[in-house]
């Protein structure tokens, strides 16, 4: 961003905002736009990427909103110093290809193992009885649909809840839009796969019950024993679901049109 008149259209899918607010990370991330530089105006990004203002005006809205852009009263918008506390955030591209989700539940195998010994060392009755419903109600819900992912996702989130330290929650309940549409296709697969569905449902069976005994030990291996298998579930799930995981996580056909 050097302020000549060259033009970088953006290649993008359908969501243009997403790539463009993407982009501007990466630069500031590279240090490109170093911190307390004035980012270019509107007119000038709207020119240099080949997108509309509002475009640009809602992917800058969107860094100042995690903390990597900064308005000054008269003066513009500027990166912000890094000193600035930071909103955690990962490039919206994670979502484009196996590998990056993959790694998405690698970072939660550590952090689920974790946390599920910390709930462990401090579970009470009240928690327990919270995650004895959190675990029937997802055993109750059907393995296809969204009801299901969500149920899932809930009784994890109880066990992050029993650890007293809300940041566990807010860190599972970030990852989680990470992988809650390939959630909903290794669902499927296992709701027609009767060995896939006991399984997963005796590893949340294992997390829940090491809990809520105290036994910390236990309660961390039957977390990471479960990661470990979600992953591989993804890597090696029958020819028809691996397709349909990758035409979820491909990006979508380019456009030629700006919003």
């Amino acid at each position: 961003m050097n302020g000549n008149s060259v033009v970088e259209p953006l290649q993008v899918p359908e969501r243009l905002t997403d790539k463009l607010a993407a982009l501007l990370m990466q630069r500031i991330e590279a240090g490109e736009l170093a911190p307390d530089q004035r980012l270019p105006t509107e007119q000038k990004l709207s020119e240099q990427f080949g997108v509309s203002r509002t475009v640009v005006r809602e992917a800058v809205s969107r860094l100042k909103s995690i903390g990597m852009l900064t308005s000054r009263q008269g003066a513009g918008v500027f990166v912000a110093p890094r000193h600035q506390a930071r909103a955690l955030a990962f490039d919206p591209t994670v979502l484009w290809s196996m590998e990056s989700v993959l790694q998405v539940v690698e970072v939660r195998r550590g952090l689920e193992a974790e946390v599920a010994a910390l709930a462990a060392e401090r579970i009470t009755p009240e928690k327990a009885r919270a995650i004895a419903a959190a675990l029937a109600h997802l055993e109750a819900c059907p393995p296809q649909g969204p009801d299901g992912v969500e149920a899932d996702l809930q009784f994890h989130r109880s066990i992050a809840r029993a650890t007293d330290n809300p940041h566990y929650e807010r860190l599972l309940g970030f990852l989680e839009q990470y992988q809650r549409d390939a959630m909903r296709v290794t669902r499927t697969n296992e709701a027609l796969d009767e060995t896939y569905l006991s399984q997963v449902q005796a590893e949340h069976r294992a997390i829940a019950e090491a809990v809520m005994r105290g036994d910390a030990a236990t309660a961390r291996r039957s977390a990471m024993h479960h990661m470990a298998n979600a992953a591989d579930r993804l890597e090696n799930a029958a020819p028809p679901i691996r397709r349909a995981l990758d035409a979820l996580l491909s990006p979508p056909p380019p456009t030629t049109t700006s919003e």
